[in-house]
């Protein structure tokens, strides 16, 4: 029995054991783990016990950077950061980075940021003192807020390289392409003793700012950050100044106001308002104030080239949303006319793109000279004559200022410009609808549209600046007109004529102007004349038919209208110098034919027009008017060589045979060759047109000048023995 009993002892002892062997893992879940987590599934307790753990590692972390202030990530820090900058980051004094308790706490002294190679300043940031709070959840979401930042002794260098390919506030990759500049969102700012400049060689601009804060007594916010600076803009210095305000409580969020003068290129600007915070735009509520002499000079610091303007004035809201800065409700005048509308920037994809939607109720013609690259000075002192130049003793009107081709390739627009009505001293403009696309250095007018005198004209020009040299295409088609209208300021009174006029030119110029590249153009242009009336009075003095002119008169039937059969203007312009080709005018009495032409390289005009009349006439000329002088100062001639023959034909029959002999030198028997109207009305050139009877006409120009095109003396100049053309030829 004793084995039995030690066998039952040993069995109590080892299930003694057994028991007292368990109960310490059973004390293990039961102190561990809350009873509530230990009826849990397995899964869950697990993952309790991941985020505790988590936690218990973030709270060690936090305590380890509280108490040792972050100091020891000095090195890392600065290692990290040289290395995603691309560019060497350093800290000269004393360093800190921790949680105080849960915003982000950055202490630095003597850091710097370096610029590259490149930049003329050597470093793109230092400061004496950076003493910041950014808040951790946006940061963890990549959200840069930063709450409070004191910055003592900082500069900020910010520059372009010589061609506007690279930036200093581009980092990483420096072959990346240059990045708009994106400040972070900050609260609240204190800054002594701090600067900041600008440089962009290419568009001339330099600009040193100093900037420090008047420090708050309280807890409140309201103190300011002043800032003033001066730099020079195309070698023109300006200044400005002003102000940033919070009058609420950081924690409140309040808005910021700022004001903001400055002066510079004859400009003067002022800019208040309210900004979400010190450097927050989005959201921004601001007033725009600027008048100055040229409006051009404003937009020069944003880089985008626009034409002159005379003295301007104008009020705008201004506003920042989703990365556009928008110009709305804006008012104002420059020169004589008045200005309003609307006007987006913004920088898509790192470009910078200007829309526009702006109107005029009343332009003064005055005011549009600019626009084309008249001299808006000359204007404001001279008004119309500003437009003449006298060059070695020539007048000469068309514009040479230079497209500013540089400036046009950096940027993109779509304008919208509309004018109601064009104060116009000749010529009755209305309804000006023009739609500006610049893409890629391509700027197209398309269209160009308005009303001249009752008529439509429509252009479409295509500027590209992209080839070594600027090419211009010029489309304008001119609506069929009334020419009692079109040329009634010019002296043609409006009863009697009921002719219309219709017309077209297309050319291709080369250069930067509008000279250079009227000079070099080549092209037709070419104006129709369908059926219509003119006063009697008009086509008896363009044929110099005296007598006939002095009978309707004593007849009173001065104003008894003429019929035109058809009509066609047209000229074929070759390297800047316009031939006639032809101009042939078929009435019911007579046949008007032209010759010569123009330049547009000296602007000198040499043409000559007369009239053979259909039917006899006892006294008629039959000699030519001549046009010429230049396109500033044309002058009329009817004393022709012709007219100068005639008259000492017939004063040498008048002395050596009869006084009634000394008539016929200017009977004209009437034998003018009529016009077979299609191929005028076609407006084709001079070798397809034909007379009534179909035959070619040899009596119109053939769209050369006294010499043709491989320098000899055509068949026609030999036989009216003209004189050379403009003293090109």
């Amino acid at each position: 029995m004793a084995p039995a009993a030690g066998s039952t002892a040993d069995n109590r002892g080892a299930g003694s054991d057994s028991h007292w062997s368990a109960r310490p893992r059973r004390w293990a879940r039961t102190a561990w783990t809350p009873a509530w987590l230990a009826k849990r599934p397995r899964p869950l307790r697990i993952a309790v016990r991941a985020v505790a753990i988590v936690l218990l590692t973030l709270f060690a972390i936090w305590l380890i950077l509280f108490i040792t202030k972050g100091r020891f990530l000095k090195g890392p820090f600065e290692s990290i950061a040289s290395s995603q900058l691309e560019r060497q980051v350093e800290v000269g004094g004393d360093f800190q980075l921790y949680f105080a308790p849960f915003n982000v706490k950055f202490y630095a002294e003597d850091i710097s940021v370096a610029n590259p190679a490149w930049a003329r300043e050597k470093q793109f940031f230092t400061a004496k003192k950076v003493d910041a709070r950014l808040a951790t959840l946006p940061l963890i979401f990549g959200n840069r807020t930063i709450r409070y930042i004191d910055l003592d002794g900082a500069r900020v260098a910010l520059e372009w390289d010589a061609g506007n390919k690279r930036n200093s506030w581009t980092f990483g990759d420096p072959n990346r392409p240059p990045q708009p500049l994106e400040l972070p969102q900050i609260r609240r700012a204190a800054l002594t003793g701090s600067s900041l400049s600008y440089r962009d060689p290419l568009l001339r601009l330099f600009a040193d700012i100093d900037i420090n804060t008047v420090r708050a007594t309280d807890t409140r916010i309201d103190d300011a950050i002043g800032f003033s600076g001066r730099g020079t803009m195309r070698g023109q210095p300006f200044t400005l100044s002003g102000g940033l305000t919070s009058p609420n409580e950081t924690i409140a969020g309040g808005k910021n106001a700022l004001r903001l003068h400055a002066e510079g290129l004859g400009n003067t600007l002022d800019l208040s308002g309210t900004l979400p915070g010190p450097t927050e735009l989005e959201g921004a509520d601001l007033e725009l104030q600027a008048r100055g002499a040229n409006l051009s000079r404003i937009f020069d610091f944003l880089g985008v080239a626009i034409p002159d303007t005379r003295a301007y004035r104008v009020t705008s809201a201004l506003t920042y949303e989703d990365r556009v800065w928008k110009l709305t409700g804006l008012k104002g005048v420059f020169g004589d006319s008045d200005l309003s509308g609307s006007l987006a920037v913004s920088q898509p994809k790192g470009r910078l793109y200007l829309k526009a939607d702006l109107v005029t109720r009343s332009l003064n013609i005055i005011d549009a000279g600019p626009f084309v690259g008249y001299d808006p000075r000359r204007l404001d002192k001279m008004g119309t004559s500003g437009t003449v130049q006298n060059v070695n003793g020539r007048p000469r009107v068309l514009p040479d200022a230079p497209l500013r081709v540089e400036a046009l390739k950096r940027f993109d627009a779509d304008v919208r410009y509309r004018v109601t009505r064009v104060r116009a001293e000749s010529f009755p403009i209305s309804n000006v609808d023009l739609t500006l696309g610049l893409k890629n250095g391509l700027m197209e007018l398309k269209p160009f549209n308005f009303v001249v005198a009752g008529g439509t004209v429509k252009s479409d020009i295509a500027i590209d600046t992209r080839p070594a040299r600027v090419r211009t295409e010029y489309d304008i088609r001119l609506s069929p007109t009334r020419l009692g209208t079109l040329l009634a300021r010019f002296g043609t009174e409006e009863s009697g004529t009921t002719g219309t006029v219709s017309g077209r030119i297309r050319m291709v110029g080369y250069g930067d102007s509008v000279r250079q590249s009227l000079a070099t153009s080549n092209g037709r242009i070419a104006f129709v004349l369908p059926q219509g009336t003119f006063w009697t009075r008009n086509i008896q003095l363009a044929e110099l038919d005296i007598g006939t002119f002095v009978q309707k008169m004593f007849q009173d039937k001065l104003k008894k209208p003429v019929e035109v059969n058809c009509g066609v203007i047209a000229f074929t312009v070759r390297g800047g110098v316009a031939a006639a080709d032809p101009i042939l005018i078929d009435t019911q009495k007579n046949v008007m034919l032209g010759r010569g032409g123009f330049s547009f390289r000296s602007e000198a005009i040499d043409m000559a027009v007369r009239a053979d009349g259909k039917t006899f006439s006892l006294f008629s000329g039959q000699s030519p008017v001549g046009v010429g002088g230049y396109f500033a100062a044309p002058t009329i001639d009817p004393i022709s060589d012709q007219l100068l023959g005639r008259a000492g034909a017939a004063l040498g029959l008048g002395v050596f045979a009869t006084p009634v002999a000394a008539v016929v030198p200017f009977i004209d028997p009437g034998d003018a060759k009529a016009a077979q109207c299609g191929p005028v009305l076609a407006g084709a050139t001079a070798a397809a047109q034909r007379t009534s009877k179909g035959r070619p006409r040899d009596d119109v120009g053939k769209g050369t000048t006294a010499k043709s095109e491989d320098g000899k003396q055509s068949a026609e100049g030999k036989k009216e023995q003209r004189k050379k053309f403009l003293g090109i030829f």
